[in-house]
C-alpha cells in the first residue's frame, strides 16, 4: 500500500474511533442528557414528595396523526418510568375528546403537555396503534383532575418536542 492510502486508511480509522467515543445524542438530537441537571433533580425531588393513593399522573402527549394518549405513572413514580398508553374511554371520556379538524384550542390534542390527575386502573389489555405502530397498555380512565396546563418539561429540561416523533424515554 502506498504511504497516502495508509496514511487515509488510518485518518478514517481514527476518526471511526472518535466518533464511537465521543457523547451520544439524546432522543432529540441534542448531547447526552446530564442526569445531575438541577431543575430534573428538582423535579424528581417533587415526584418522589407526591402522596401515595389510588390515583395515577397522566401526561397529555399529542403527535398528529397517533392514537396513543399519552404517559401515566404512578404518584411518586418518576416519569422515566412511565408507560405510553392507549385510553380507554369507555367509562369516561378523554378531556380533549374533540373534533381532529375543530378551530384552534378547540380540537383533539388542544392539551398536549398538560398533566392530570387520573382516576382508573390498567385494563391488563394491549393495544395496537397502527399509527406509530405500537402495541401499548389500555388504561380505562374514570375520571380526571387538571393539575397544570405548562407543567414544563417531561423527561429532561434539554429535550425538545418534536412533532412527528414517537417519544423515547431516556435512559440516564
Amino acid at each position: 500500500m502506498s504511504l497516502r492510502i495508509s496514511q487515509f486508511v488510518l485518518f478514517l480509522l481514527s476518526a471511526l474511533f472518535a466518533a464511537g467515543c465521543s457523547t451520544v445524542s439524546a432522543p432529540n438530537g441534542s448531547q447526552r442528557l446530564n442526569p445531575n441537571n438541577a431543575e430534573l433533580l428538582a423535579r424528581r425531588a417533587k415526584i418522589a414528595a407526591e402522596p401515595p393513593g389510588d390515583y395515577y399522573i397522566g401526561r397529555r402527549f399529542w403527535l398528529e396523526g397517533t392514537n396513543f394518549w399519552g404517559f401515566v405513572r404512578k404518584p411518586g413514580q418518576q416519569w422515566d418510568e412511565a408507560k405510553l398508553v392507549m385510553l380507554g374511554e369507555k367509562i369516561k371520556r378523554a378531556p380533549d375528546r374533540l373534533a381532529e379538524d375543530g378551530p384552534v384550542g378547540g380540537r383533539l390534542g388542544f392539551d398536549h403537555n398538560y398533566e392530570y390527575k387520573l382516576h382508573g386502573e390498567f385494563s391488563g389489555q394491549r393495544v395496537y396503534d397502527p399509527n406509530s405502530n405500537q402495541i401499548l397498555p389500555e388504561f380505562v380512565l374514570r375520571d380526571y383532575e387538571l393539575i397544570s396546563s405548562h407543567p414544563g418539561f417531561l423527561f429532561h429540561p434539554d429535550q425538545r418536542f418534536e412533532p412527528r416523533r414517537v417519544p423515547v424515554i431516556p435512559k440516564y
